[in-house]
């Protein structure tokens, strides 16, 4: 991985041309194009018109759903939950992205600041990050101990098959991009002033770690991917396709008054897959 990195200079306002060339299908990304600007407006649309039927629905039938967002820096986790939300009423349907946690949080039991997030009846909540931070940013910048990461992967199981017995619907989203790709958007943001507040320390530090994300993402893979509480992998170099397929995915899953599975759209199986068939191929990437 470490020679996508030769010839880059984040500082560098142009971008290697080499990167540029390879980031779409960096990373096993299956179309050698993005999704058409058009297409994409009409379908997105239709899909979030569905989520306002399943917005009133939850209204009337108390339906509670929680999503998490995980994967690298700059994989597109902000930018689904803003299309997502867009036309729902925020009192009800929530994005939630904890800071670190606090000297008193740090003391209480791992899962206790996220569970004061959890929806009430007829809301939606979902996360930009979560709990699954222990299995992913932390143990890659040493923020937990070894020993703290195993306890987590141990216990994560049954926190999430608590929720789900209680009646939460849970959908748990890894959004993945490739290295090239990566470093495009870095670039991105590093030089367009109306970005730049996007870049922090840790990004910056998850440039030269990028392997070590892959490593802690198939632990965390293989550890909490349940029949109760699945991932669902998202290829999101082109992240118009990539929201598209995790809205349909969480409409396909529910039922909901108004449900129409043809205005819906299929799930593309190209970008949603699951967690067994990427890591086939994509175990390094």
């Amino acid at each position: 991985m470490s020679d996508a990195l030769e010839g880059f200079d984040l500082e560098d306002p142009v971008l290697p041309r080499s990167i540029k060339k390879k980031a779409l299908e960096s990373g096993g990304f299956p179309y050698d194009e993005k999704l058409d600007s058009d297409v994409y407006e009409a379908e997105m649309l239709q899909v979030q018109r569905q989520l306002a039927l399943l917005q009133h629905d939850q209204q009337k039938t108390g339906k509670r759903i929680v999503i998490v967002f995980e994967g690298r820096d700059a994989a597109g986790k902000g930018g689904s939950i803003a299309s997502y939300l867009e036309n729902l009423n925020p009192r009800f349907n929530m994005s939630v992205a904890l800071p670190k946690p606090s000297d008193r949080e740090r003391t209480q039991w791992y899962f206790q600041r996220y569970v004061d997030w959890m929806p009430a009846a007829g809301e939606q909540v979902l996360f930009d990050r979560s709990w699954y931070n222990r299995a992913g940013v932390e143990p890659v910048m040493g923020f937990c101990t070894p020993e703290e990461t195993t306890r987590f992967l141990g216990a994560v199981p049954d926190f999430e098959k608590m929720l789900v017995e209680d009646g939460i619907h849970l959908f748990k989203f890894w959004l993945t991009i490739g290295r090239e790709m990566q470093l495009k958007r870095f670039h991105d943001r590093r030089h367009d002033p109306l970005k730049v507040w996007k870049l922090s320390p840790i990004d910056l530090e998850a440039l030269k770690r990028f392997d070590d994300y892959t490593k802690a993402r198939n632990r965390m893979l293989g550890a909490s991917h349940t029949e109760h509480a699945p991932w669902r992998i998202v290829f999101n170099n082109d992240k118009k396709r990539g929201r598209l397929g995790i809205i349909r995915s969480v409409l396909q899953a529910l039922s909901y008054e108004g449900k129409d599975d043809k205005l819906i759209g299929a799930v593309d199986g190209k970008i949603v897959v699951a967690p067994q068939a990427f890591m086939k191929s994509h175990s390094e990437m």
